[in-house]
């Protein structure tokens, strides 16, 4: 792969892009209306890949220009006590937008967790009630992998109205969110899965085929449609004998890269996107919550 190719859709760019956006928006939002958004990150246990994420969500968050606090709690947190935090998170006007990070220990039900952050604080959009504002056209805080994946394909394909959109992965997280999104973009959109009949066929119809389904490289090229847009929203770790395992998506990639006109890589592709989106629902969630207009990011 090399950076001149241009079927490649360079997540990584665009998510810098986005970044810049978002940085201008808050030094916006700082001389117009003295408005600092900030960003509670919430961490229980001890989880290394989580730790590393949740890092580099609050340099990023400080880096725009944000405010970024982070709260990190020992495995054995009752659940109690995590829904007590985020009580007080909620209340707190200087808190503009509130993630838990996932997974969570066992002893915590996600769900209860998700239901009780402030719905116009929840930057992730997994509450019920932005799910369903989201399904019903309304004013929602979107899934940040989703979203993001919607600015890479409409960055690229321009406007997206009357194309045959697939998604293979019925998630909460991307699948479903994903589906009314590219409705909302006037796509036709068919949600696939790994139970699918004749899988394979229904991907080949796809002007716009989104993989999220986990499974590694499970989107053979064959079953991409000449010219279509392919977005890989898988990351797949797989033991190669070498020191570390190799990063792949849940297409074949090389395969897939012959039929298709724009094809997102793994890594490098849908994954920057998440952590841009996240900052940039934070500003959203900034404007709303004090009765301005959403900023044009």
């Amino acid at each position: 792969m090399t950076d001149v190719d241009p079927k490649i859709i360079d997540g990584k760019a665009f998510a810098a892009g986005l970044r810049g956006r978002v940085a201008d928006a808050v030094a916006a939002l700082k001389q117009e209306h003295g408005l600092t958004p900030g960003l509670a990150v919430v961490l229980v246990g001890d989880d290394p890949a989580s730790h590393i994420y949740v890092r580099s969500k609050g340099k990023q968050t400080e880096e725009t220009g944000m405010n970024s606090v982070q709260h990190t709690l020992p495995a054995e947190t009752a659940q109690a006590d995590l829904l007590s935090l985020i009580a007080t998170l909620n209340a707190d006007p200087q808190v503009n937008g509130i993630l838990v990070q996932l997974p969570l220990p066992e002893q915590i039900d996600e769900q209860a967790i998700i239901d009780a952050i402030d719905p116009a604080k929840d930057v992730d959009g997994f509450h019920v009630v932005n799910a369903g504002r989201l399904a019903t056209g309304g004013r929602a805080m979107v899934p940040c992998t989703p979203l993001g994946c919607l600015m890479l394909l409409q960055d690229r394909l321009g406007d997206l109205t009357g194309m045959e959109a697939v998604i293979v992965g019925r998630s909460n997280i991307v699948g479903k969110p994903m589906a009314q999104l590219l409705l909302g973009a006037n796509c036709t959109v068919t949600i696939a899965h790994s139970r699918t009949r004749n899988l394979a066929d229904v991907c080949r119809r796809a002007d716009i085929l989104v993989a999220a389904v986990g499974r590694p490289q499970m989107i053979k090229g064959d079953w991409v449609k000449p010219g279509a847009a392919v977005i890989d929203v898988g990351i797949n770790r797989i033991d190669t004998g070498g020191e570390r395992p190799k990063l792949v998506g849940d297409v074949d990639f090389a395969a897939a890269r012959e039929q298709a006109a724009a094809i997102t890589p793994v890594p490098g592709g849908v994954g920057p996107m998440t952590i841009a989106v996240l900052l940039r629902n934070t500003v959203v969630a900034a404007c709303r919550q004090h009765g301005l207009a959403d900023p044009n990011i």
